[in-house]
């Protein structure tokens, strides 16, 4: 063989290694991004985002290491891969649709036979089987993961048989150029997650990756056609496919938001994903009242109903607020609804400081489109008009300074810079996220400690006395940990919620509950509260507090709060369940 064939051959195995390197690299990137899709999907559903993001990694790794097992039954590498990108960009871009559709068929299910079989109103079919059928449902995105996950695994075992194949003979370090090729495609897939991705909805982001997928795909095909059997099915499956990402890009999340609209009790007039969060509101007309009442959800948590709110908000505001000895400067951190800053915005302050990590939330709330919300936000004017109706365009106040970023930075920034705040209220989302948890944690609490003026007081959301009794109690104990003079809780009945609480403390001298006990009545009048009903809310039944020296502190990074919130409320699911 002379020197230019020689080197003509290298050049063409060069050619194949790249082409080859490049399409797994891809579809590792593609994989990764299925696997952050069902796990984001299944937190969404299952309402514990980190118990279903950590079972579905470990489902679709043990899957891939069967994949990997099961690859060698496949006797024809170039046919094998060739197809297995048609089943895994199908699925891929598909099973989040499919799954929402058989969620909502098990929600509705029993509704439909009620009319079908002309059942009276109140009587709507329930047990065992409509039970198992909605387990099913929300246990599917582990059933596409493991499915998924022994496709994806297949991968690799089979695109190495190529690779030697196509060297025509063994290769040392064939299995190393892969894995590689495989980790560093994964990477760029994360990070594509992470920046573009997660912000977009769901039903857009698999049917872009799908296309990837199916592209790589073409690639392998019109390249190793002569060696594929089926190859002109195959190549009419993916010209199928692309039709499909077509319609599934245009028309997904539409269909998406209409299946989602059927696990809320009331109409959903607006649905939209954040970077941070799911969004969504809705609305239910009652008799004798002309105004509708709207409903906001957060990833499916109700987070305020406009019929009860103004008591949830009175609650947290006007008892800090009333325990102040000033009220010039205050800070609300969380409340990107503005409902908080709302009520604040009735006492004589000069300025209010709001920080929440949702640029999005407030602008959906009435902030106006800022460097910090650069993203486009298709908001109807009616909802506009509805949701700032509620908070009376509380963020366009001249006193209020929005600040959309991580409250746990900016409180370290604002300590950096010496400020101090008449009140702090904390009106944050339940410790249901990790990502939350560090807020409720001692670390943050010693921070606030430090910029609330000594004569101030500070309130914080505390999740429910009555269904989350141990997180409840754990809150009013880090936050005594933290430095806090006197620590106090109170509670109060929300229709919407059941009983609520939350904590109080200040920092020296007298205690949130005297300071309010010696005014001879609210400085602010409030439609819901008095001095006596507050001072009433302060009190508990007998033992409620009795095992409270068994309760842990929520220190940073530990999880405590987190791992009791969770736990108490899968009970109470399982209580009303059963």
């Amino acid at each position: 063989m002379n020197t230019q064939s020689l080197n003509n051959q290298k050049q063409t195995l060069w050619f194949h290694d790249t082409l080859l390197i490049a399409v797994m690299a891809i579809l590792a990137g593609c994989g990764l991004i299925y696997e952050y899709l069902l796990s984001h999907y299944a937190g969404r559903i299952l309402g514990s985002v980190e118990s279903a993001i950590y079972a579905m990694i470990g489902t679709m790794i043990v899957a891939m290491g069967i994949g990997a097992f099961l690859a060698r039954w496949f006797k024809d590498a170039f046919t094998a891969f060739a197809w297995l990108e048609v089943l895994i960009a199908l699925l891929g871009m598909s099973c989040i649709l499919f799954i929402a559709g058989l969620i909502a068929i098990s929600y509705t299910l029993p509704h439909t036979l009620s009319e079908t079989f002309n059942l009276p109103p109140n009587v709507l079919l329930d047990g065992y089987m409509f039970e198992q059928l909605q387990d099913i449902a929300q246990f599917m995105p582990y059933i596409f993961g493991l499915i998924l996950g022994i496709l994806i695994g297949m991968e690799i075992p089979l695109i190495a048989r190529v690779r030697q194949q196509v060297y025509g003979r063994f290769l040392e370090n064939n299995a190393g150029t892969i894995y590689g090729a495989d980790y560093i495609g994964a990477g760029i897939g994360a990070a594509i997650w992470v920046t573009i991705m997660l912000s977009m909805p769901i039903m857009q982001a698999a049917a872009w990756t799908a296309l990837f997928n199916i592209i790589a795909g073409l690639v392998f095909l019109s390249k190793y056609h002569k060696h594929i059997r089926y190859a002109k099915s195959l190549f009419s499956c993916h010209i199928l496919l692309l039709g499909l990402f077509t319609v599934l890009l245009i028309m997904g999340t539409t269909w998406m938001k209409d299946l989602s609209s059927v696990l809320y009790k009331d109409k959903v007039i607006y649905s939209q994903s954040t970077k941070y969060q799911h969004l969504v509101l809705t609305e239910r007309f009652l008799k004798n009242q002309s105004e509708p009442v709207t409903d906001l959800y957060l990833n499916g948590r109700l987070q305020f109903s406009s019929a009860d709110e103004q008591l949830y908000h009175s609650m947290l505001v006007y008892p800090a607020m009333a325990a102040s000895n000033r009220h010039d400067n205050v800070l609300i951190i969380g409340g990107g609804d503005g409902l908080a800053l709302r009520d604040t915005l009735k006492w004589p302050v000069k300025s209010v400081t709001l920080v929440d990590l949702d640029a999005q939330l407030l602008t959906l709330f009435g902030l106006k489109s800022t460097q910090h919300s650069s993203e486009k936000f298709n908001i109807p004017d009616y909802i506009k008009q509805r949701v700032t109706k509620l908070n009376h365009n509380a963020m366009q106040d001249s006193r209020a300074n929005i600040t959309p970023t991580d409250a746990f930075l900016e409180v370290e920034k604002l300590l950096d810079q010496g400020k101090q705040f008449d009140t702090i209220i904390i009106d944050l989302p339940d410790p249901n996220h990790p990502d939350l948890n560090k807020l409720y944690s001692d670390y943050f609490y010693n921070q606030i400690r430090q910029i609330l003026a000594p004569d101030g007081a500070l309130a914080i959301q505390s999740t429910s006395p009555y269904h989350a009794q141990s997180a409840f109690l754990s809150i009013a104990k880090t936050v005594k940990y933290a430095g806090f003079m006197h620590v106090e809780q109170y509670q109060q009945n929300i229709p919407s919620f059941g009983q609520w609480g939350w904590t109080i403390a200040t920092r020296s001298g007298q205690s949130a509950s005297q300071r309010i006990a010696k005014l001879p009545q609210l400085p602010v009048e409030s439609q819901w509260l008095s001095k006596e009903y507050i001072l009433a809310s302060f009190v508990f039944p007998r033992n409620f507090f009795k095992e409270v020296k068994s309760i842990e502190i929520n220190r940073l990074g530990s999880g405590v709060l987190y791992d009791y919130h969770s736990k108490a409320w899968q009970s109470e699911s399982e209580l009303y369940k059963n």
